[in-house]
């Protein structure tokens, strides 16, 4: 288990796993200063946020997340499914289009981006 402490982020997805979503909330919180330039934790931070269906929370770590790297699909993936749960449909509709930029061939994305230019 001691392993686990030296591996921070592994602990938190182990927390994740086990269903401790506010001990995985807490403890990553604690390491945030540390990791503020990690896009992994950066990832990890917001998907805990979002389990426990707080978006306005997951937000911010999911826009760290994709300013330390931009071409990550399922980073923009996620910030979409956020965008979508807090009705803000320009920036999710921006986060589709990039998806596509990236992957022209990811069909989830492109069904997303029709549905949501319909509306």
């Amino acid at each position: 288990m001691v392993g686990l402490f030296k591996h921070p982020k592994r602990q938190i997805k182990k927390l994740l796993r086990d269903g401790e979503y506010d001990e995985a909330i807490a403890f990553g919180m604690s390491l945030e200063s540390e990791y503020s330039e990690d896009h992994d934790f950066m990832f990890i931070m917001g998907s805990a946020f979002f389990i426990v269906d707080d978006a306005q929370r997951a937000l911010p770590y999911f826009e760290k997340a994709f300013q330390l790297d931009d071409a990550d699909v399922e980073t923009l993936t996620l910030k979409t499914n956020v965008h979508l749960a807090l009705e803000q449909k320009d920036e999710a509709l921006a986060c589709c289009r990039y998806i596509v930029k990236l992957q022209p061939k990811n069909t989830e994305a492109q069904e997303l981006l029709e549905k949501l230019e319909s509306i």
